[in-house]
């Protein structure tokens, strides 16, 4: 099985884009990756305030996405950007700790205007942390609901995902039979 690291920046509990990773970790798990989810919410905010990279939690965090072999990482979009917690924790991130890795990318919003953060904002970050990014996902809060087994309520759009799921699943495995 491969290890695959789901990494949510959204720091509510119950959050869209928190429901869509938590969908993909499940269709991962049935496509028999290894699946491990973390998100921003177990970080210890004082870690994150004092930037300490010492911290056991922080490195035990990093290890889990320096070991895994593609990373999933999602975030709402706050101020026309990913959530300030997760540049913070990523500030935190030795610099080529996604190296190689298949990255996929994902945001949600609640607007069609904010669909270019993906672009601007969260893809050149991953980029300085060497991942090798996906076209990645934007998705608006009007086609999620967070109350459904299956959180992607538009046709379109899940369809859309799974290509870009098998895609990211297609890096992984090739990744992993395939010498860097």
């Amino acid at each position: 099985m491969s290890e695959i690291v789901i990494f949510s920046g959204s720091t509510a509990t119950l959050s869209g884009s928190e429901q869509v990773l938590r969908y993909f970790g499940s269709l991962l798990h049935d496509r028999q990756f290894s699946v491990t989810h973390i998100s921003v919410r177990d970080v210890p905010y004082q870690d994150l305030f004092d930037m300490n990279i010492n911290s056991p939690k922080i490195k035990q965090m990093t290890a889990l996405i320096e070991n895994a072999h593609g990373i999933l990482i999602g975030s709402p979009v706050y101020k026309g950007a990913y959530s300030g917690v997760l540049k913070a924790f990523i500030d935190l991130l030795p610099q080529d700790v996604l190296k190689h890795k298949p990255v996929l990318p994902i945001m949600t919003g609640g607007s069609p205007s904010h669909l270019l953060a993906l672009e601007y904002t969260l893809k050149p970050l991953l980029a300085t942390l060497k991942a090798h990014n996906l076209k990645g996902l934007y998705l608006l809060d009007q086609t999620i609901n967070k109350q459904r087994e299956i959180p992607i309520v538009d046709e379109e759009t899940i369809q859309r995902a799974r290509k870009q799921l098998d895609y990211f699943c297609k890096l992984v495995v090739h990744r992993q039979t395939t010498p860097i």
